[in-house]
């Protein structure tokens, strides 16, 4: 079984996972928090909760500028949600780029049923139109959202994932520091009960999908 257990107390004392500040240097990639973990196996990519998350109250604005309520328009489907930003240059691309490879490999029914939502941690520079555009390399159905920033910062908290105000960093480059967790929510429970870091590769997504779509246990 593709499963390392969270200890979930440990995560919501935390309140927080790794923060990656993407392009950034290594620094940006190292635990902010020490999460205690069972490890069922070193090699697997799946990191099952013992306590699931519950899916945000977020109401945000979509890539066609619509209101789009989170819980309601993905209530009963399985979903995979991921906060990152369009300029990152490498963790956010590839990471939406893994699971949308993977996404492709399910038969056209399991796609139908998938919700993938990429909720920028930059929103003053990823307008929907920006979002639209740079989600349509990666997936014409993924589903970006963007609004203030203290309410999408208050959404990833509800996850245990941290993200910081976009700002510039020495150079004058402006980065956005965030969380790199991938949380998948079960359709049957609506519980984000499964989280990916950036680590995970195509063959992790491929492999697991299909189980995730069912709300299985990866």
């Amino acid at each position: 079984m593709r499963k390392n257990t969270l200890l979930a107390a440990a995560l919501l004392a935390t309140a927080t996972l790794t923060l990656s500040a993407c392009g950034s240097g290594d620094d940006g990639k190292k635990p902010v928090a020490e999460v205690s973990v069972e490890s069922g196996s070193s090699d697997k990519a799946a990191t099952v909760l013992d306590k699931p998350f519950t899916k945000p109250d977020l109401v945000l604005t979509d890539t066609h500028g619509k209101k789009y309520d989170l819980r309601e328009q993905t209530k009963g489907r399985p979903t995979l949600i991921y906060f990152g930003y369009t300029h990152c240059p490498d963790v956010c691309p590839l990471t939406m780029s893994n699971i949308a490879v993977a996404k492709k490999a399910l038969p056209k029914a399991e796609q139908d049923k998938l919700r993938v939502v990429f909720v920028t941690t930059d929103p003053e520079r990823d307008t929907p139109s920006a979002l639209a555009s740079w989600l349509k390399a990666q997936d014409p159905d993924f589903i970006g959202l963007t609004g203030d920033f203290p309410t999408i910062q208050a959404g990833a908290r509800q996850l245990g994932i941290s993200i910081e105000a976009p700002h510039k960093d020495k150079n004058g480059k402006i980065i956005s520091v965030h969380g790199t967790q991938v949380v998948a929510f079960s359709p049957k429970t609506d519980g984000g009960y499964v989280l990916y870091g950036e680590d995970a590769t195509v063959d992790d997504y491929t492999k697991d999908l299909p189980k995730l779509i069912k709300g299985e246990t990866p």
